[in-house]
């Protein structure tokens, strides 16, 4: 029997060639050199290997075992539906946007490993009474994941839409079992209604009665959800706090409502306990920054504040703020067309309207330093109310400008919206416009007919002008059978005209909306109107990427300059 000598292989491999075994590692490895001592035997009885070090890092992770990863099963119960059906190939998929704050790797997988809302919707019945838009899909996948969020979308771009299909799937994926939304008296019928069409399988109560139901409606603890008027939330606010009672989530629609950070209603929906926060407006600015900032005091408390520019307050909220505007998301929906009808003042109007500037700039003059912007504001509405109709001869440029257009209107068939601030105004156009079978709709009108008023105008084709305050037009009704709006007045801020004339200009509506801007040439209206003009840059200014004007908004200065008066705090600082 021959000798056997021990032979040393040097080979560099990583630890995975192991389980084949070391010939089979020769084999990959053709340019390995061995060296050997000549032996009788042509394969060595042992064999020495050194192996690289190398460097192995260990990452785990573990979910609770109270999240189900799995998709959640809907089940609709009720008419003629359909699923998500827009075409993916000219879309990405929508997969959840995880907010920024997130930290826990738990917590950002957990997001992350979610399939895209096109798989959940289609592959687990979750049907639609209408399909949804691609950018509807973005606003859940944004308000989803968040704890902190103001879903700022244009009117008209289906925000209720998207809040209920994010609770919905909150609700079934465990994550939420008591939710309570917040809006305005009027909407609370309509949210009603949006529940039952988008999420028919969830209980929906609603706070109301007196004192001791609405205790028990309060504290009821099977329902998901809740839905309470803002008065009743400022009304109930120390129940709601002495009872402990804490929300998985709290929803306020029409968040501009707390706009005004001493007010009631901000102190009480910001004393509700709750998990996470969500904010729905289509004007998170009507007057200044610092509208926003108490609207983020409800979000995230600290995370604003007036003192930001805009730039800076643009890019501290950007992460909990999603915003988007229908020229940019509905390329398919008819173009709003504008046209400002620059009229001039009929002789009795323009007579009582220069004596009554006349009469006012004198009166504020002779006040001195006790002028107050309440007084100028005071002035502006009676030129403002001249401008529609003379006081004494009711003589009114704007209306026979309005018949006019409005004989066309119905002439093809259409409908139209005419908005003005005030009721008064609305009557007197009620009686001089009966040809047309006009409605009313505004603080005024009960509440329990105002959907009786919006079912007629909408069936009656003998009704074929609504008439509608600003105030009662800025909430979420749905008037897209429209093709007319006319501002029969013009409002302070952009924001609000812009809501009043997306009542028609929304998702369902059949043709191009055609707004009328009537504008008294040589009054306080065209002065306005440039104000308007300032204040929809400081709008844009901070919900777009844009620089900051010079002009950010309406100051005081510029109050008084509307009449050519010295601002007296001007006066007493340099004195």
């Amino acid at each position: 029997m021959a000798t056997t000598r021990e032979s040393t292989v040097d080979l560099n491999l990583s630890p995975c060639v192991l389980a084949t075994g070391w010939q089979t590692a020769l084999q990959r490895k053709p340019s390995i050199s061995l060296r050997t001592t000549p032996v009788t035997f042509s394969i060595p009885d042992v064999v020495s290997i050194r192996f690289a070090r190398q460097k192995v890092d260990t990452c785990s992770f573990r979910f609770g075992v109270d999240k189900d990863l799995s998709p959640p099963s809907f089940v609709r119960q009720t008419a003629p539906s359909s699923k998500c059906s827009h075409k993916t190939s000219a879309h990405p998929k929508t997969r959840m946007q995880v907010p920024r704050d997130v930290i826990k790797l738990k917590d950002r997988l957990f997001y992350a490993l979610q399939p895209p809302l096109e798989t959940m919707f289609n592959s687990k019945s979750l049907t639609f009474p209408f399909p949804p838009f691609p950018y509807q899909l973005e606003g859940v996948a944004f308000l989803y994941p968040r704890q902190a969020a103001m879903l700022a979308d244009e009117m008209g771009l289906g925000k209720t839409m998207q809040a209920i299909t994010s609770i919905r799937l909150l609700v079934f994926a465990g994550e939420l079992k008591n939710v309570l939304l917040v809006c305005p008296k009027p909407l609370v019928t309509n949210w009603q209604r949006e529940f039952q069409m988008w999420a028919p399988e969830l209980p929906v109560t609603t706070i109301e009665g007196n004192g001791q139901r609405r205790e028990w409606l309060w504290k009821m603890s099977d329902q998901p959800i809740k839905i309470a008027n803002f008065e009743l939330v400022v009304r109930d606010a120390k129940l709601l706090q002495n009872s402990n009672i804490q929300f998985d989530l709290v929803v306020l629609d029409e968040a501009q409502r707390i706009k005004n950070r001493s007010s009631a209603t901000n102190r009480a929906v910001r004393s509700i306990a709750r998990q996470r926060s969500w904010a729905l407006t289509g004007t998170p600015i009507e007057n200044s920054s610092e509208d926003l900032c108490n609207i983020f005091e409800f979000l995230r408390t600290g995370m604003a504040h007036g003192e930001l520019t805009p730039r800076r307050l643009r890019k501290s909220t950007q992460d909990y703020l999603l915003r988007r505007t229908k020229d940019k998301v509905l390329t398919e929906l008819p173009p709003k067309l504008f046209r400002d009808a620059q009229l001039s003042l009929g002789c009795s109007q323009h007579e009582a309207y220069t004596r009554a500037e006349k009469d006012g700039v004198v009166r504020l003059t002779g006040m001195g330093n006790d002028v107050t912007v309440q007084h100028i504001f005071e002035l502006v509405l009676r030129l403002k109310q001249i401008c529609n109709f003379d006081p004494l001869t009711q003589e009114s440029t704007k209306l026979d400008r309005l018949a006019v257009d409005l004989e066309e209107v119905a002439a093809s068939g259409g409908k139209a919206i005419v908005f003005s601030q005030w009721v008064n105004t609305l009557r007197q156009l009620k009686n001089r416009l009966k040809t047309f079978c006009p409605l009313e709709y505004h603080g005024q009108v009960p509440h329990h007919t105002r959907d009786r008023v919006l079912q007629a105008f909408r069936d009656n084709r003998q009704h074929q002008v609504l008439l509608m305050t600003y105030g009662a037009g800025s909430v979420g009704l749905n008037l897209q059978f429209a093709n007319y709006v006319f501002l029969f007045d013009r409002w302070w801020n952009p924001a609000v005209e812009d809501q009043a004339i997306n009542r028609a200009h929304r998702i369902g509506v059949a043709g191009p909306v055609t707004v009328t801007r009537f504008i008294m040439l040589n009054t306080i209206e065209e002065r306005i109107n440039e104000v308007l003009e300032q204040k929809r840059e400081l709008f844009d200014t901070i919900l777009a990427n844009r620089e900051a004007p010079r002009t950010m908004g309406l100051s005081q200065d510029e109050i008084f300059g509307l009449f050519s008066l010295p601002n007296p705090a001007n006066i007493q600082r340099a004195a």
